[in-house]
């Protein structure tokens, strides 16, 4: 049987050091500490939703956003629904301003009274909704100090929109997906961030996926949902599409800050191989297709 619980967290460590393979800001350490087999955990939370699940994204760049994190949340908003959820993505403008046409949206304050305002549109939300699952992937997390910074360092909770609530008052399992250290999640690993030269977040979660990517981590539970579903929803993504779409409604790339088809500085490609690989490893692409593909 293909979903023995061996063969599961097998295929869920090979999808866990295939996410952090290249170590661009040094996630593959980070992973060691997790309990393995994160990946296929958080699939199964996914599988189990029934009703909504909320989705927050968006990292400010400058005053847009970038093109890490809403890919992967489009990625799994669109998996969910073919299993019968409602997902509904939650973030500040202008990431809010670029969805809200195409996807449920619910918008979060940013500026000077955004953790007040975050804090009551969660209590809010969750009470409405009452989620089966609520997920953060590449969202900035609160440091120790209560502010939001960016992987330089910088200062950033001006811009940036407050969802870290959600995953502190939600009554259901939480998701955090993130690459580098100052995402929401990441207070789950903290002592093991202390190397990295960023200012890390302390919000935790329930179960943390660490990939060189964030979309990538939201590639891969797609990827796992699929398997334990028998069905390959990844089949169908455009990941070149969705960074065209992106791009058109002004986000950049995350690391250069250039408006390009690119998700922390690799190219279209790389994400698309990415779900190449990932639809190979969970049985839904063959050995020939995947070189075909990869080629």
């Amino acid at each position: 049987m293909r979903k023995t619980i061996q063969g599961g967290l097998r295929l869920s460590q090979e999808i866990e050091d295939l996410l952090v393979a290249r170590n661009l800001r040094g996630m593959a350490k980070i992973k060691t500490v997790l309990q393995p087999g994160y990946c296929l955990r958080a699939a199964k939370l996914l599988s189990s939703c029934r009703g909504t699940v909320l989705i927050g994204t968006g990292f400010p760049v400058d005053n847009t956003f970038e093109t890490d994190g809403p890919a992967g949340a489009i990625s799994l908003y669109q998996a969910l629904e073919r299993i019968g959820v409602e997902p509904i993505i939650v973030c500040g403008a202008p990431v809010s301003h670029a969805l809200i046409n195409d996807y449920r949206v619910i918008e979060l304050a940013n500026g000077a009274d955004a953790q007040k305002e975050g804090r009551h549109t969660a209590i809010e939300t969750l009470e409405q909704f009452q989620p089966s699952l609520v997920i953060s992937i590449e969202r900035p997390g609160q440091a120790h100090d209560g502010g939001y910074y960016n992987m330089r360092g910088e200062l950033i909770s001006l811009n940036t929109a407050c969802f870290d609530p959600f995953m502190e008052l939600a009554n259901c399992p939480t998701i955090a997906i993130g690459d580098g250290g100052n995402e929401i999640g990441m207070g789950n690993v903290h002592n093991a961030l202390r190397d990295l030269n960023i200012v890390p977040a302390a919000t935790l979660c329930d179960e943390l996926i660490v990939a060189d990517v964030s979309n990538w981590g939201g590639h891969a539970l797609v990827a796992l949902l699929g398997w334990l579903r028998q069905t390959d929803l990844l089949a169908d993504f455009d990941n070149q599409g969705t960074l065209q779409y992106l791009s058109e409604r002004g986000c950049v790339d995350g690391v250069t800050r250039l408006s390009t088809l690119t998700e922390d500085s690799l190219p279209a490609t790389a994400g698309s191989g990415m779900i190449s690989q990932l639809r190979h490893l969970t049985g839904f692409l063959s050995h020939d297709d995947l070189l075909q593909q990869m080629a």
